[in-house]
């Protein structure tokens, strides 16, 4: 397989110094034969896959085992998973409701959603619990309660052993509820607990753990009730330290504010992917990591389709990317998906 290192530096665009810290970039995911093509391309990598993948935007995707899981989005959407090794996908057991903005998470083998939105734009209703699916049997059941005072979707949701932290989020829908909440949400035990605010609104962004921190980057305030959604991006990156229940802002925003974004760690950062803005039509294609040791943001390869809407996943050392929507706003839906191989020099 021909393989290429990148040493990551922030390009004369963004005027950053270089750093020593290198990621090794290929395209690698599952196995591929010698003919095919994806073998010798570097960067981001089109997946050839075979079966029926659902176009979807809004919509979540955690990886499970050698499976990536994608459910959700606007409409009637089936729950399907691709198989990363053999790269072919099939329909499972569909969400008890429609299920959309909401950053899935994968805890002891099982699927779950912590928050997130059910309904039409622009007044959709949060979930008012946590739904869980099983891989093993094939099925959905309900979970906790969400406390009715915090229930909200577009929000991100990092894992941390058992806990999922919560943050951000809009109340109402569109239309003007973004908060600054943070919760945490006990996996084992149902216990929801109200944490020091965020120093940002913000929704349609999210969240990564990495070292016993929560990152908070990219994201908007939603306003679709007075027209200003799109160009109301949040350009700081705030940081919750889990242990001292502490947020602070780093000196350094993202490049390239935009929302819709997805979030992953891959090799000791943050990558943030993809996303929407006021700035073009087109989804961008950006895709940007920050170091949290440094606080130096640096610029990957772009994807191959600009998306937003869509959540990204780790197989292993690879980064794999689903769905979503090729324009600002509604579509066209996507259906493709896309990998990047990562890993620390």
């Amino acid at each position: 397989m021909t393989r290429r290192t990148y040493h990551l530096f922030r390009s004369p665009r963004l005027s950053c110094r270089a750093i020593a810290i290198g990621l090794v970039l290929s395209a690698a995911v599952g196995t591929a034969s010698a003919s095919n093509s994806e073998t010798s391309v570097s960067g981001w990598q089109t997946l050839q896959t075979t079966g029926s993948a659902q176009g979807r935007h809004e919509s979540s995707g955690v990886v499970i085992g050698d499976h990536l899981y994608v459910m959700g989005g606007r409409g009637d959407r089936a729950l399907q998973a691709l198989d990363l090794k053999m790269r072919t996908w099939r329909t499972l057991a569909a969400p008890p409701l429609e299920v959309h903005h909401a950053q899935a998470i994968a805890h002891a083998g099982k699927l779950l959603i912590i928050t997130g939105f059910t309904g039409g734009f622009p007044d959709e209703t949060p979930l008012p619990n946590v739904l869980v699916y099983d891989p093993g049997t094939n099925r959905w059941t309900q979970g906790a309660e969400i406390p009715e005072a915090r229930r909200r979707g577009a929000a991100g949701v990092a894992l941390n052993g058992d806990t999922a932290y919560v943050v951000g989020g809009n109340a109402k829908g569109h239309n003007n509820g973004y908060v600054r909440w943070a919760d945490a949400f006990n996996i084992a035990t149902g216990e929801w607990k109200v944490l020091a605010d965020a120093p940002h609104a913000r929704d349609h962004f999210h969240a990564v753990v990495v070292n016993g921190r929560v990152y908070a980057a990219a994201g908007r305030e939603s306003s679709h009730n007075t027209g200003e959604s799109f160009s109301r991006t949040v350009k700081p990156v705030d940081v919750y330290d889990i242990a001292s229940n502490t947020w602070r802002t780093l000196p350094s925003p993202i490049p390239t504010p935009r929302a819709g974004t997805s979030a992953v760690a891959a090799a000791g950062k943050v990558l943030v992917l993809g996303g929407e803005s006021g700035s073009q039509t087109e989804a961008h294609d950006e895709v940007e990591a920050l170091d949290p040791a440094s606080g130096a943001w640096t610029t990957l390869p772009s994807l191959k389709q600009g998306r937003h809407g869509f959540q990204a996943g780790r197989h292993g050392e690879s980064v794999v990317v689903a769905a979503g929507s090729a324009n600002r706003g509604g579509g066209p839906e996507l259906n493709s998906v896309e990998a990047l191989h990562v890993e620390s020099d």
